[in-house]
């Protein structure tokens, strides 16, 4: 039991690495590295899930708009 404990940190430790975010790929199109702009993952992080819940508002605003018609 105490071993497979000792495993989970390993593998959340592993998860965490492929999910490392892309700005470049996340906002096309820009002329400069975003990912040297901010080294930081933790930023990436928090970029990456700005622009999720953007996403996320302007659909649920366009299934308003859609209910009003």
């Amino acid at each position: 039991m105490e071993e497979e404990e000792g495993q989970i940190p390993e593998i959340l430790a592993e998860v965490e690495k492929k999910k490392e975010v892309d700005l470049n790929t996340l906002f096309p199109g820009k002329n400069y590295d975003l990912n040297h702009l901010f080294p930081d993952e933790v930023t990436r992080k928090l970029l990456y899930e700005l622009k999720r819940n953007k996403r996320e508002i302007e659909r649920f605003i366009k299934s308003l708009n859609f209910e009003e018609e």
